[in-house]
């Protein structure tokens, strides 16, 4: 059966006679993961006995924001000329990149980050912390003079939200605080790099440099900034708040300004926008890959797979327009053991290549890839303490799942799930998950090592 063969969810393909081919077949047909069909060999399957064991390559290095944060609950927002109390005040430390960097060595990876502060005791105390969770602080540089960044917030704990009030640190990190040789040494052995966006000039020279080791680029965009353009034009990935689509891209609608991005932007992979209790919206790219289907307006699509949304499920999941798995002996040991998170409503899996949907965006043009909505955890009213660094915490969990080959259908449960788990203490470090956290179990074990071996019979 040659490999470009495909067949619909309710088709009755011929009997696979290699496993290693790619097919598009239904679940009932999968083999069991221990056997073949060809009687020369018998493959025998075997998990990793350490299935919490951290990637090889765990080197994640990162530029941007290390502040320290004053946070201050309250009953309420102040009302103007108001006097209020506390009810919990907590000093630490803060900014996005050195919070979605705590996220990731906490998870288990070895993170560098590369930033600026000052010789005063905020600047001390945002190395201790850093260094004490096991983020990599030798390439940070130490100002005699001027101040560390700091950052106000405000928690509201009647409403649930945050509110930060930033003051810079001083002065401002250039590329020549650095020896070239020396900034770009951060990037030895790098499996990732991370820009918040923060920090553009040095970031720029990195991301340059990465893109010449080929390491791939994680770019957050937050909001428009100086010099984020050119980042972008580098980047591999992107992930964005809920306003930066159509802030950058002037497009009428989120997805519409998703497909934009991908338009303007030819070498990224996927997009991300973050919308906090809402979930998450991804657009993926394909190229050449699969037979191709009809166009599609991604605003319709949307739509369609919200309506497949269910309100009852608790826990994070993930809707998507096609659903895709490599055809390989892991995927169908996995996929028989039930390892895969649950698929709600999605229109077709695919095993094997990808298909191709032309993706059309309002007066925007189209796109070829596929549409993912992931949905946040409902979390108890009861537990939602605070929502500051929750889209830290996402993206180092994706961070994570870039540098494990996490499929996005993992991905996305996966980094809400390490999101929610944040949202239940005071402060964006607080309760950022450990990898032995029970609530990771399933989807650490889902990347665990799978080992093929192979005897006569």
């Amino acid at each position: 059966m040659p490999s470009s063969n495909w067949f619909p969810c309710n088709a009755s393909p011929s009997p696979c006679s290699s496993i290693s081919r790619h097919y598009f077949i239904p679940i009932p047909a999968l083999p069991t993961p221990a056997t073949s069909t060809n009687s020369a060999r018998n493959l025998r399957v075997k998990m990793a006995s350490d299935s919490l064991t951290p990637p090889e390559n765990r080197i994640v290095v990162g530029c941007g924001s290390a502040v320290v944060d004053y946070l201050a609950a309250v009953a309420a927002y102040p009302k103007p000329d108001e006097k209020i109390r506390t009810t919990s005040l907590m000093v630490q430390g803060g900014g996005n990149a050195g919070n979605a960097l705590t996220c990731v060595a906490r998870l288990g990876l070895n993170p560098r980050l590369i930033s600026k502060v000052a010789d005063d005791t905020q600047g001390r105390d945002i190395l201790d912390e850093l260094k004490a969770d096991g983020v990599d602080t030798s390439f940070f540089v130490v100002s005699k003079e001027g101040n560390s960044p700091f950052t106000y917030i405000i928690v509201d704990n009647q409403m649930k939200t945050r509110t930060c009030i930033n003051t810079p640190g001083y002065p401002p990190m250039k590329p020549d605080d650095l020896s070239r040789a020396s900034l770009l040494s951060a990037l030895d052995g790098g499996r990732i790099f991370y820009s918040d966006g923060r920090l553009h000039e040095t970031a720029l020279i990195l991301a340059q440099e990465a893109v010449r080791r080929r390491i791939p680029i994680l770019i957050e965009a937050e909001r428009v900034r100086e010099g984020l353009d050119d980042l972008l034009k580098l980047a591999d990935y992107a992930i964005c708040s809920a306003k930066f689509p159509q802030a950058w891209t002037e497009a009428p609608s989120v997805p519409s300004a998703l497909v934009s991005i991908l338009l303007r932007l030819p070498n990224i992979k996927f997009v991300i926008v973050t919308l906090g209790e809402e979930g998450c919206i991804m657009l993926e790219r394909s190229v050449g890959e699969g037979p191709q289907t009809e166009e599609i307006g991604v605003e319709i699509l949307l739509e369609s797979l919200k309506r497949q949304q269910d309100e009852s499920v608790a826990i994070p999941t993930y809707i998507s327009s096609v659903v895709y798995f490599p055809m390989n002996l892991k995927t169908l040991f996995l996929w028989r053991i039930g390892y895969f998170p649950p698929c709600n409503g999605s229109s077709v899996i695919y095993c094997g290549r990808k298909p191709v949907t032309r993706l059309r965006g309002n007066g925007i043009g189209t796109v070829c890839g596929r549409l993912l909505l992931g949905t946040a955890e409902k979390i108890p009213p009861s537990e939602l303490i605070d929502t500051t660094g929750a889209g830290d915490a996402f993206i180092g969990a994706v961070v994570y799942a870039l540098c494990t080959d996490m499929q996005p259908e993992t991905m996305l449960p996966f980094a809400a799930q390490v999101a929610a788990g944040n949202c239940r203490a005071l402060g964006a470090r607080t309760g950022l998950p450990l990898r032995s956290d029970p609530r990771l179990a399933s989807f650490l074990h889902q990347h665990s090592k799978v080992r093929v071996t192979s005897s006569a019979t």
